[in-house]
């Protein structure tokens, strides 16, 4: 007679059916885990996340020409201007402070050393572009006031022995080289060529049209105002005709105003 087996208990036997589930979601889930890891480990350099816009004062150009103001602006403000011309030194701080208050311009310098004031006028243009070259905008505009600030005018330059304070090993390597010389020279040759007979004068350009005018003379906050409206005014014009933007117009000193003295 054979033995009886030993029978199993209904809690041991729903037990081992439950240990007996199958594992394969367990093993998937790894797999995709790992497969993530991977991914992230070998993305492509493209597929990082997305940076914020650049504001505007990363969007200047690396220059020259040299630039203050907002870079972004609908008009760009040039100023032909001569470091040994009193006028210019006089006009300079007005025209700085209107920039400044008028967010959609930008004021862009441009060289016209006058034969009359040479050749200390080549001279401090050569230490501004220099300047410019070691530390950018703000170093150009900073030498600009320098100069300004202790140059004798009218081509007696600035007082014998008088060295910039801010000069480095870089702008001296910088003004004892042809670099700022040839710079100097293209903007002043574009000067002549544009109709710029006297400094300062002024070029508004309106970037959305492309039209502009040249003003001669140091001209007052609201004589530009009323120049960029008459821009803005040109440019509906020219929208209503359907016609391309118009050259450079040029308007003297005498019918716009000039900076009181």
């Amino acid at each position: 007679m054979e033995p009886k087996r030993p029978s199993i208990p209904m809690q041991v036997q729903a037990f081992r059916g439950r240990t007996r589930r199958p594992r394969w979601p367990w093993v998937l889930a790894a797999a995709l885990v790992a497969l993530l890891l991977i991914w992230l480990v070998f993305r492509s350099p493209g597929e990082s996340p997305p940076q914020p816009p650049a504001s505007a004062s990363m969007t200047q150009p690396s220059g020259p020409p040299w630039q203050m103001g907002n870079p972004e602006g609908r008009f760009t403000l040039t100023l032909y201007a001569d470091l040994e011309c009193p006028f210019c030194r006089e006009y300079f701080p007005q025209l700085k402070r209107w920039v400044g208050n008028n967010t959609d311009v930008a004021l862009q310098w441009h060289h016209q050393p006058l034969a009359a004031h040479e050749p200390a006028a080549s001279a401090e243009a050569r230490l501004a572009e220099c300047a410019a070259e070691a530390g950018g905008h703000a170093a150009f505009w900073q030498a600009v006031e320098w100069v300004y600030a202790h140059t004798r005018s009218d081509g007696q330059g600035l007082p014998d022995g008088l060295q910039y304070p801010e000069s480095t090993p870089a702008i001296e390597q910088c003004m004892a080289s042809e670099r700022p010389g040839a710079a100097i020279r293209v903007q002043s040759s574009e000067a002549t060529k544009s109709g710029v007979t006297a400094t300062p004068s002024l070029r508004l350009l309106d970037r959305q049209t492309g039209q502009a005018i040249l003003l001669q003379g140091p001209i007052e906050g609201d004589a530009l105002l009323s120049a960029m409206d008459m821009l803005a005014a040109g440019d509906m014009a020219s929208d209503a005709a359907a016609s391309p933007a118009t050259a450079t117009s040029e308007m003297p000193a005498d019918v716009v105003g000039d900076m009181p003295r």
